[in-house]
């Protein structure tokens, strides 16, 4: 894959021309001062087998690719990995496809985990991990695909239960590589473009509620797992909902601040993706 050279001003020539963005069961965890948490497991999953795309028709140079795993709770958590989707993944490729010059695939990519073309996307999103259930095919398809070279982004995660459901199954994959804090001089945060300060990044519903956090996830954080050159091979946004703010950017009630936040980010990551 080659570097996508990127126009400047994404996000805020978009806004000024008015672009129309169209373990085994029963296993527990405590964090410190919470109360036990029971982690799901497959024996727990749906399987995502709905809304998952073809292959698509024609190659090209790049596709925003969303992971399609196995996930447990109740109504729509049973097909977590498919929140806000295919909305959020269309909008985001209309800014990327009218703005810039990256020859970008024009619609949704949703791929199984399971899938041996999965190598073939370097840019892999996966959101609403807090109810990641993978099955051992799974597990492996995706330890396969991040030590082949790949890139996963992670988020609209909330608060301590949800976060110890991701670490959990983050340890599947790989058991011996820590989750660490990206440091504010990290590639991925001035690739393109420079961030300074990580936002939290509201859901649209919740904003409209006075409040941008949910559950306990009162702080945003950026996290990561390294492979052993020091490559950022997953990437962990943690009490933020990026995904909603390329969903509803176009809503005239949703602060400026947050979509634009929120694009800057996703051409941060999507240049550090086909670049490293």
């Amino acid at each position: 894959m080659t570097r996508a050279v990127i126009g400047a001003g994404v996000v805020a020539t978009a806004m000024m021309l008015g672009v129309v963005f169209q373990g085994a069961p029963g296993t527990e965890a405590r964090a410190q001062g919470s109360a036990p948490v029971r982690l799901l497991t497959p024996a727990h999953a749906s399987l995502p087998t709905s809304a998952v795309q073809d292959p698509p028709p024609e190659w090209h140079e790049f596709y925003f690719t969303r992971a399609a795993y196995s996930s447990g709770g109740f109504g729509r958590r049973r097909a977590s990995w498919a929140t806000d989707y295919p909305k959020a993944d269309r909008q985001f490729l209309t800014v990327l496809k009218r703005l810039t010059n990256l020859d970008a695939y024009g619609s949704e990519n949703a791929v199984l985990l399971t899938n041996p073309d999965l190598r073939d996307y370097p840019f892999l999103y996966a959101l609403e991990v807090g109810y990641m259930a993978m099955s051992p095919s799974e597990v492996q398809g995706l330890r396969d695909y991040l030590t082949a070279g790949g890139f996963l982004v992670i988020d609209d995660f909330w608060g301590t239960r949800e976060w110890l459901q991701f670490e959990y199954q983050m340890s599947l994959v790989f058991p011996d590589r820590p989750i660490v804090d990206l440091e504010p001089d990290h590639p991925v945060f001035n690739t393109f473009y420079e961030i300074d300060e990580i936002l939290q990044v509201p859901a649209y519903g919740r904003f409209q509620w006075g409040s941008t956090s949910e559950r306990d996830g009162y702080v945003p954080y950026v996290k990561g797992i390294m492979d052993d050159d020091g490559r950022l091979m997953v990437m962990i946004n943690w009490n933020t909902d990026l995904g909603d703010a390329w969903e509803w950017a176009e809503q005239p009630d949703y602060p400026l601040q947050f979509s634009t936040f929120a694009y800057q980010m996703g051409v941060n990551m999507i240049v550090y993706a086909m670049s490293h």
